[in-house]
């Protein structure tokens, strides 16, 4: 179960694999507390979809102080433009504070904080504790069909030397097995998907996701999948399948 936190105006969860590591920092920003108005209340991090940048601008600086708070640490914060590919950028400290068309980024170097924005789709935190290396990677249907959790797993083996059995993954909350109905999925998704299909045109993408990690190397008991789903709790996730047009949360990793 994932843990609650609240200081000042924010909220947000982190993942239990996660929490006491130390040297590490990460966190799920629910939707409360932040500047934007409906429909993109509250808390928005997202420039790209239609909200006052003003609002966007101060909520990303929320973020920011909330990050900094318990800790001496000086950061810089890094956000990844999801395009529903399957790249996944490498990222150092001179890297721009906006990487486009990218769904995933990875880093080994301390003081950068990599943010993926989302409204229903995935987000996977990677961790190896063995070479101190991290990834962000936002996954929505295309990108596993494209499997960009292999991708990743990929590039942190080439790049950083990491073995995935030593690899943590957590999912972040998402759209559940009951919401993600997909009636073209004969010709949207890979035969190998639909025996996640647990009732007619609907499917389970978290078990999918704990299926392509498990297939890559990744031990069962290093993932943690969130299961809290994105659609039925609007109080603290925005949901682009419920609303349409809304904002999106922000989730946040870190070297310390």
């Amino acid at each position: 179960m994932m843990r609650h936190f609240k200081e000042d105006r924010l909220e947000w969860l982190e993942f239990e694999l996660l929490t006491d590591i130390p040297h590490l920092k990460h966190a799920v920003f629910l939707r409360k507390g932040g500047y934007s108005v409906d429909p993109f209340n509250q808390l928005n991090a997202s420039y790209s979809v239609g909200d006052n940048p003003i609002s966007v601008e101060k909520n990303r600086s929320l973020i920011e102080t909330s990050l900094k708070n318990g800790t001496s640490h000086t950061f810089k914060m890094i956000h990844g433009h999801a395009c529903h590919g399957h790249q996944v950028a490498p990222v150092e400290i001179d890297s721009p504070s906006t990487i486009l068309l990218t769904d995933g980024l990875t880093c080994a170097t301390p003081g950068i904080a990599l943010m993926m924005t989302h409204a229903d789709c995935q987000i996977a935190l990677f961790y190896d504790p063995q070479h101190h290396v991290i990834a962000n990677v936002h996954a929505g249907w295309r990108g596993s069909v494209q499997n960009i959790y292999a991708k990743t797993i990929t590039q942190m083996k080439d790049r950083f030397g990491s073995d995935p059995k030593n690899l943590l993954v957590c999912i972040s909350p998402s759209l559940g097995p009951e919401e993600s109905e997909f009636i073209h999925y004969k010709n949207e998704f890979p035969e190998e998907f639909w025996e996640f299909q647990f009732k007619p045109n609907y499917f389970d993408f978290w078990s999918l996701t704990e299926y392509q990690l498990q297939k890559e190397g990744i031990l069962f008991h290093h993932i943690e999948v969130a299961r809290l789903s994105t659609f039925t709790n609007p109080n603290d996730y925005f949901s682009y399948r419920r609303e349409k047009m809304t904002g999106r949360n922000a989730t946040i990793i870190m070297l310390l």
